[in-house]
């Protein structure tokens, strides 16, 4: 017997909640599921090194009707005109996609290259407001629309959006210019120093959203903490609208058999519905159901998994049950195509080799990746580690760096809070142990557990040694879920067989989980074991942090070595067995296993068989 309802208490609490912690963001979420028209495609560029087309030549920016200004028309009025600048068809380059892998000359190029999109659009008759909407650009992107500035977003891996305003838009000859800096500074997330390849460019879609006048802007569906137990469990949620009024919604679940009509007194709602039929997500069984959101002039649709991810006695638990995180890292690249990942057919291949694996579950270093990625997640059934690019030497004592990282935070954690496979957000990973830094990260780890209290909140930290002890009293690790751990014994230091001695203590009541650990195999490169480099150095490796693994405490709730892939790094730099490439992946540029990848197979295999039995 189905049983519906709705909790009027909740709803008030929830209300409260959602209002204080959601109030900053203006982001409009699912938009792979609106109505859109696609600006993906052909575009032109100008390389910029100086920003000429930004600042005139006493470096200050320019007017907005500078004819000398890279946002404006390049159409000359008559012969006599002088000009600088110009897009032509000569310097064409994809959308979406990084420019480094698109031309000989990008391939280190930091800077400004200048972006533009001639197109016409069907406006028809309708009211629709209409947003430009990104999915991310690396870094700084200042964005003008028919020479009008629209805005500026800071960060390379969050998604973001600018209404346009009425009558800008034309049914014929816009052109949209988009000014791209991917120069990294110290006083930016992330900051000048990183250990992968700094892609720039629009390196994810570029749509036109059409809503109505009064739409959905957001909106959060979860099954409720504890539910999991009960025959008839609980789906909790809210939603909000783009302003304040009075709004009639009704929320869908068909195949529960669930139908609520919703008002909205302000500008959001929440909800609170239960179904004794519901079966829960998870890697064995990744079960969506579609969800449809309906006002008088909108109907959105998703689909969404509901489940329990949650912490007792030290054990990580899923739906009631103790899980084993059998995971893996993964970079948003193509390594044998040496670019940006932008596109489904890209997180099905990632994804894809990280199922060969046998792994139920990837970190997403050390960015947010694109939503192609979590919602191939969901529907494969792998659990997902999203991070923010809080990355080694922040600027810990700026109030302004502080504010990026919360915005880019805010930003990840908008986009997919409806992912059941998002299990843990993580604020950041391999940051200098100090006072500043402490109280910097604990900001950022409240932050996330403001804006959602149904997940883990992770950070990966570091470890120190004395006599054969790693211990781990990060104080950081006082606020985060987990005690997360970056470990390279026998990789930095000594050699793989020195784990065969070591031990692992933490002062802190949490599960320990490797958020890192590997060794550089050089695909191809054959040795004995004790050869760096070489592929026996690295299956060598493997096999003696299993050994480790497998004397663990028993809080030790899981692994994502690092990598599945190689990648590109501008920080490593032999000359023949790196060349600009981190190759600790278990997969070699071209895709092929390395010897190490059927050692962690045959481990996670085994540990597949004790959890699910």
């Amino acid at each position: 017997m189905k049983e519906i309802k709705i909790s009027l208490l909740f709803a008030l609490i929830a209300i409260s909640f959602f209002t204080n912690s959601q109030a900053q963001s203006n982001l409009i979420t699912n938009v792979l599921n609106r109505k859109t028209i696609s600006l993906n495609g052909i575009w032109q560029y100008i390389i910029d090194p100086y920003e000429t087309g930004f600042y005139d030549y006493r470096r200050e920016e320019r007017n907005v009707n500078d004819r000398e200004a890279y946002w404006n028309t390049e159409k000359f009025d008559n012969k006599t005109d002088r000009k600088e600048f110009g897009f032509t068809d000569k310097y064409a380059i994809k959308v979406p996609g990084d420019w480094n892998s698109q031309a000989d000359k990008f391939m280190y190029y930091e800077g400004t290259v200048w972006y533009k999109k001639s197109f016409d659009v069907d406006l028809g008759t309708s009211s629709e407001r209409i947003f430009l909407h990104f999915g991310a650009v690396n870094y700084r992107a200042d964005v003008y629309l028919n020479g009008k500035k629209l805005g500026m977003h800071k960060g390379g891996f969050t998604a973001f959006n600018f209404e346009i305003p009425s009558k800008l838009l034309q049914a014929k000859g816009n052109f949209l210019v988009v000014k791209v800096d991917n120069k990294r500074s110290i006083d930016e997330i992330p900051t000048i120093n990183t250990d992968w390849w700094n892609y720039g460019g629009i390196t994810r879609d570029v749509n036109l959203v059409f809503v109505p006048q009064d739409f959905v802007q957001d909106y959060s569906l979860q099954l409720a903490k504890g539910s999991y137990a009960n025959k008839a469990k609980t789906i909790e949620g809210w939603l909000k609208l783009n302003r304040k009024g009075q709004e009639k919604v009704t929320l869908e679940i068909p195949e529960l058999k669930i139908k609520r009509e919703l008002t909205v007194i302000g500008d959001s709602v929440a909800f609170n519905v239960k179904s004794s039929t519901i079966r829960l997500w998870s890697p064995k069984s990744p079960k969506l159901y579609q969800v449809i959101i309906s006002t008088k002039n909108e109907k959105i649709v998703d689909k969404i998994g509901f489940r329990n991810i949650e912490i007792q006695a030290g054990k990580l638990i899923l739906n009631g049950k103790p899980v084993f995180l059998r995971g893996i890292s993964v970079h948003e690249e193509i390594p044998d195509q040496v670019r940006r990942a932008y596109s489904d057919q890209d997180a099905q291949h990632l994804l894809g080799q990280a199922k060969e694996l046998n792994a139920n579950m990837v970190r997403l270093a050390h960015y947010p990746h694109n939503e192609y990625m979590t919602r191939a997640a969901d529907s494969l059934g792998i659990m997902v580690w999203s991070e923010i690019p809080v990355y080694w030497t922040i600027d810990f004592k700026s109030a302004d760096v502080l504010a990026k990282a919360k915005t880019q935070l805010e930003e990840m954690i908008t986009r997919d809070r409806n992912r059941a496979s998002i299990i843990i957000w993580s604020v950041g990973n391999e940051t200098p142990v100090n006072a500043d830094r402490t109280l910097f990260m604990s900001k950022l780890v409240k932050k996330a557990k403001e804006m959602d209290q149904s997940r883990i909140v992770a950070a990966a930290l570091e470890s120190f040694g004395i006599q054969g002890v790693q211990t781990i009293e990060d104080p950081l690790g006082e606020f985060t879920d987990v005690v997360a751990v970056n470990q390279y014994i026998g990789w930095y230091g000594g050699l793989p067989d020195n784990s065969r001695k070591v031990s692992w203590a933490t002062k802190f009541d949490k599960p320990i989980f490797f958020s890192e650990t590997g060794a550089e195999g050089f695909s191809g490169f054959h040795a004995d074991s004790l050869t760096r480099y070489s592929e026996e150095f690295q299956e060598w490796y493997y096999r003696e942090q299993v050994g480790m693994f497998k004397r663990m405490p028993a809080n030790f709730a899981g692994l994502s070595p690092w990598i599945l892939n190689d990648f590109r790094s501008p920080r490593r730099n032999h000359p023949i067995y790196q060349e600009g490439w981190n190759n600790k992946g278990l997969f070699d540029h071209n895709g092929k296993k390395k010897k190490a990848f059927y050692v962690l197979k045959a481990y996670y295999d085994e540990m597949e068989k004790l959890y699910d039995k």
